[in-house]
């Protein structure tokens, strides 16, 4: 779609759910489809008892969202069929008026402030929970190109809005699939998001203007009776068999990437989307990475030296970032680059500070990191941005979270003191030793200042004595490299 579209986010608030928690969604929402190019010029709430009915909305909010996109806000129908007791307590709840004071003051129009644009036709006054959308209508009479609704679709509700609505439909899991697909970069991330992208188009191929159901025969069919529709499933299903071929491949050659960095000193940096772990990767390792004021920039797992260095380096891995109700599929597909953060000895779990919805971020967070099982792994909390907290807050997170370390990536002092706690961390529970290597096996000393931290060193005639500071393991591996 244009990069220029106009959506409207739509939002159902089912029992349970607390209308702070709605807003947060569609404002996380909103910023989603930003990052897509998307421009939201509106939202849509609605009251309902689950998000499982066919249609999802209630028959007034259904017109009412029509009257935006230009469609007839009917859906195509079949053979009636005898409404039973379920079906009439359905549609009567269709018809129920949303509560203005679960929905507060109902949804916020977005766009430019002070109302309508001159020319735009006059609007009759709102009822109570309704919502308005800003900016003027195009020649079709349309108001928006794309509805975003803020959870996942099944194929049949796809294809009743669509046939409703007469324009684009996408869900949450749709838009953030997008933002993969046009974000990723290496050739492992682009098999990962292709994977996942396919195994959320396959059951949807009809509902997304697949082609007809005519039948097809000759080269590349099964026979006379295989139809386009089922053609293109069978071409899905082979595409994602190839993918998962290469990524076995990618993953072979990675894994011996990976048993090179093994026995080397390593912290990822996990967390929600857009909570500053790229802008912290560069401010801790000089490196050049992607950063930006978006969710999802960083896709490709970066992995560099901590700087300044310290002596055995300590490498620093930048993963890509968790969101609420990420799809299962790009939790599979990106297993292999989340993994990176299995390979760590400590697991830095950067959470916005400035946030105030930081407490469900780093829920979430939680919960991938228990799916991927790195839930055992040493974790320290850190509160990024706090240069952004108001006065007192700061002293009240340290209150809270007595364990946590605190920083700010804009702030050059407080990254210092970041990467000496960092060090601090790996250098607790060193043993010291002392080591000679021979002029003979001179190649081991560039192994030594790798491995471990010298203390003092001291050149002889037969070769060097080391006073070494590391971990046990370390120094007795090196001990025995020495002794031939």
């Amino acid at each position: 779609m244009p990069p220029s579209s106009r959506a409207v986010l739509v939002g159902v608030l089912t029992p349970g759910r607390a209308p702070a928690s709605l807003g947060a969604s569609l404002d996380e929402l909103g910023r989603l489809c930003d990052t897509l190019g998307l421009q939201v010029v509106g939202r849509m709430t609605q009251r309902r008892s689950s998000t499982k009915a066919q249609i999802l909305l209630g028959e007034g909010r259904l017109k009412a969202l029509a009257a935006w996109t230009g469609g007839s806000g009917e859906v195509a129908r079949g053979p009636a069929k005898p409404a039973g007791k379920k079906a009439f307590l359905e549609a009567y709840e269709e018809e129920l008026p949303p509560d203005p004071e679960q929905l507060g003051d109902g949804p916020t129009p977005e766009g430019p402030a002070g109302g309508p644009e001159a020319g735009d036709e006059a609007e009759e006054p709102e009822e109570p929970g309704e919502s308005r959308i800003s900016g003027r209508a195009d020649e079709a009479g349309r108001r928006c190109d794309v509805v975003v609704v803020d959870h996942e679709l099944s194929p049949n509700q796809l294809r009743n809005l669509k046939s409703a609505l007469g324009v684009e439909v996408l869900d949450r899991t749709g838009v953030i699939i997008e933002i993969f697909h046009s974000r990723a970069r290496s050739p492992e991330a682009r098999l990962q998001v292709e994977l996942a992208r396919l195994m959320y188009l396959a059951p949807r191929l009809r509902e997304l203007g697949g082609p007809s159901e005519r039948q097809r025969g000759g080269i590349g069919g099964k026979g006379a009776g295989e139809t386009a529709l089922e053609l293109d499933r069978r071409r899905v299903r082979d595409r994602m068999a190839e993918i998962r071929r290469e990524l076995r491949e990618l993953d072979a050659d990675r894994g011996t990437r990976r048993a090179r960095r093994h026995e080397l000193r390593q912290v990822a940096l996990v967390g929600y989307t857009n909570a500053g772990k790229s802008s912290l990767m560069r401010a801790l390792t000089g490196a050049g990475v992607y950063v930006a004021d978006q969710l999802f920039a960083t896709l490709d797992t970066t992995v560099r030296r901590l700087h300044p260095d310290v002596s055995p380096p300590v490498l620093v891995t930048d993963t890509v970032g968790f969101i609420q109700d990420l799809p299962h599929s790009l939790v599979a597909s990106f297993r292999s680059t989340l993994d990176a953060a299995l390979d760590a000895a400590l697991l830095l779990h950067v959470v916005d500070a400035s946030d105030p919805t930081w407490r469900e971020q780093e829920r979430v967070t939680a919960e991938v990191l228990s799916e991927i099982q790195a839930e055992e792994l040493p974790r320290v909390l850190v509160f990024n941005k706090c240069d952004r907290l108001p006065a007192g807050a700061e002293a009240a997170l340290a209150a809270e979270r007595p364990d946590a370390w605190f920083t700010a990536a804009h702030d050059p002092a407080r990254v210092a003191q970041l990467h000496a706690q960092i060090a601090a961390f790996f250098d607790q529970g060193n043993a010291e030793a002392e080591l000679f290597v021979p002029w003979t096996r001179a190649a081991l000393m560039g192994r030594v200042r790798d491995e471990a931290t010298v203390v003092d060193e001291a050149y002889e005639d037969e070769g060097v004595r080391y006073r070494l500071r590391g971990p046990a393991a370390a120094l007795e591996k090196l001990a025995a490299a020495a002794r031939g």
